[in-house]
């Protein structure tokens, strides 16, 4: 494929952080100019690869391929991409792909769905509709666009080299993206549906990604005689309860403890220590101050992992009450709770059914 891939990153960021160069800023464990460096080398579409940056120097610590080349930017979005133009005509390519680097979240599916439209087209551009209600101004009077006849442009936008080439030499005002070269010539461009998670990044805001945070937690207790036995808050037909201050349940304690792990607050014996105030106490009463706290805080729960380690009773028969109890207990949908059964192979106390164990983890997301 005689195809050609521009980068155009040789923006200041201004809008995004007075001392932070959006295209070098570290998004999912990479800079952003890295995701589109990558899936652009990983599509196998492109001959060659152009970077058109205004800091060369950052670009001398990294090692690329040799289909990667770094050249110098302009003032402009524009100048850079006439640039990158007048660099590629030595290579007489076909086809040229421009996309801007301050957009990392397209997919190769994309490229893919370009690439084939282009066979056809001499110009070809991914669009979305607006979420948005949109207004424009006319001196003193704001009216309402039509969202069914507007839509937003995206990148990467993909061209016939000559027809691009030609136009931008010509243009001597300021342009957007290249599909408005065409456009103010009258030139058909076809427009294909675009990706929503394409989002361009502007400001620092765009990219504020809330924390995930895990823990765990574990809990045991022996098994006596003439004691209720209650599990992740449901009360079950047995000839032993759990040993303890309150009512010993393992699943909720270990979800408690999962749950102060996760936010570093310490264990439940800080919360609910052995004291005659907390004498036989229910756990779901135990839970529900940790869990309004943890809401109140901003978190919330992406999903809880449940080992319910015994020999008996068995698992298998309880599983969709126990559920169904930690769902209304935690506020959490049942398809983010997972409860399963281990043995120990008849093995210590465990395995010769005078204790029951717990352990689980828990995944929590900070929001702002």
């Amino acid at each position: 494929m005689n195809n050609y891939f521009v980068i155009l990153a040789a923006g200041k960021s201004k809008r995004f952080h007075k001392n932070i160069t959006k295209q070098f800023y570290n998004y999912k464990n990479k800079e952003i100019i890295d995701h589109s460096i990558e899936k652009s080398l990983n599509s196998k579409f492109f001959k060659k690869i152009i970077i058109v940056t205004n800091n060369l120097n950052h670009f001398k610590k990294k090692k690329y391929p040799k289909s990667i080349k770094i050249i110098k930017g302009g003032k402009e979005r524009s100048d850079s991409s006439l640039k990158a133009l007048k660099y590629l005509k030595r290579y007489k390519p076909k086809n040229v792909f421009i996309h801007d680097a301050a957009r990392p979240n397209f997919s190769i599916n994309l490229l893919k769905k370009i690439v084939k439209n282009l066979k056809n087209s001499k110009a070809v551009v991914p669009v979305i509709s607006s979420k948005d209600s949109i207004k424009y101004k006319i001196k003193k009077q704001v009216y309402n666009l039509n969202r069914n006849n507007s839509f937003l442009t995206q990148t990467p936008q993909a061209f016939r080299f000559k027809e691009l080439y030609n136009l931008a030499i010509k243009e001597k005002n300021k342009v957007n993206d290249e599909a408005t070269l065409l456009l103010n010539q009258n030139h058909k461009v076809k427009f294909i549906q675009g990706e929503n998670q394409n989002n361009k990044i502007t400001y620092i805001d765009d990219i504020k990604i809330s924390k995930t945070f895990f823990g765990i937690g574990f809990d045991i207790h022996r098994l006596i005689k003439n004691k209720k036995l209650y599990l992740g808050g449901v009360k079950i037909p047995f000839h032993s309860g759990l040993k303890g201050h309150s009512d010993g349940d393992v699943i909720l304690h270990a979800i408690i403890d999962a749950i102060l792990g996760a936010r570093q607050k310490k264990d439940l014996g800080t919360y609910f220590p052995n004291t005659k105030k907390f004498k036989n106490i229910r756990s779901p009463k135990m839970l529900k101050p940790i869990i309004d706290s943890l809401y109140k805080s901003n978190f919330s729960i992406n999903n809880l992992d449940i080992n319910l380690i015994c020999e008996q009773p068995k698992v298998s028969k309880y599983r969709n009450k126990i559920i169904n109890s930690i769902s209304k207990l935690t506020d959490l949908n049942k398809n983010q709770i997972n409860l399963k059964g281990k043995t120990v192979e008849k093995l210590g106390l465990i395995g010769k059914e005078k204790a029951i164990a717990c352990e689980v983890i828990i995944s929590i997301t900070k929001y702002d």
